[in-house]
Parts: structure tokens; C-alpha cells; sequence
């Protein structure tokens, strides 16, 4: 239960410092941040559900692209269909606002919403987790 709460504040910080990255004018750290507050939300998710992506990214040490990408199609399936659209928008941070840098902060601001869904899809099924799971 304390590794859920510290997980769930680890997701919560990084979608605060992406806000504020964009309060600073900083499209790329913005784009981290809001990044890693969906990856580890998409994480999260896929451990509640003990999707077999989580299971093998355990075994591998690490999280890969491709194990992430299957993990958000089953939870498509399991919890929200609109989790794949979510997912894209944070995609798009992660490359072209983070790797690339092509993001100006209006499209960094665009993108907030859905990582914030994300984020809080994955924070009302650890807070219902006895009931829902």
C-alpha cells in the first residue's frame, strides 16, 4: 500500500513539474515531465491489472516501447477505450516535444489535458482498487 501511495505521488509530481515548466516558458522540460507523468501512469495501470506486459517487463528489468504500446491496448480493452487516443498525445511529447524539440509551449499546453486523464484514470483505479480491479 505505501509503494501504491509513492508511486501515485511520483505521478503526480511529474505532471506539477511539467506545469511548471510550461509557467516557465520551457516547451522541453514540459515535454519530459508530462511524459514520464504518463509513462509511469500507464505503468501503474498495467501493474494493477497484471496485464502480461508488466509481467515481462519485470522479468526484462525494463519497459519497452513496444511493451508499453501493447500495454496501453489492452488497457484500451479493460478500462477506457480513450486511453490509446491519451497515450498518442503524450507520445507526441515525448518525441517531438522532448527528442526533437519542435513543440512550442501553446502545443506543450494542448497536450496537458490528456496526459492529466492519464494520470487521473490511473489514480481512480488506485483508489478503487478493491472494487474495480
Amino acid at each position: 500500500m505505501a509503494q501504491e501511495r509513492g508511486i501515485a505521488v511520483n505521478i503526480r509530481r511529474c505532471l506539477e513539474e511539467g506545469k511548471r515548466y510550461i509557467d516557465k516558458g520551457d516547451p522541453v522540460q514540459a515535454s519530459e515531465k508530462l511524459y514520464k507523468a504518463s509513462e509511469e501512469a500507464v505503468k501503474e495501470l498495467a501493474r494493477k491489472f497484471d496485464l502480461p506486459e508488466y509481467k515481462e517487463a519485470e522479468e526484462k528489468g525494463r519497459w519497452t516501447t513496444s511493451l508499453l504500446f501493447s500495454a496501453v491496448r489492452s488497457l484500451r480493452k479493460k478500462v477506457n477505450p480513450d486511453i490509446i487516443h491519451w497515450w498518442a498525445q503524450a507520445w507526441v511529447l515525448h518525441v517531438e516535444g522532448f527528442h526533437e524539440a519542435r513543440l512550442n509551449i501553446e502545443e506543450v499546453k494542448a497536450r496537458v489535458e490528456f496526459v492529466e486523464k492519464l494520470v487521473e484514470l490511473s489514480k481512480s483505479w488506485n483508489k478503487h482498487a478493491s472494487t474495480r480491479v
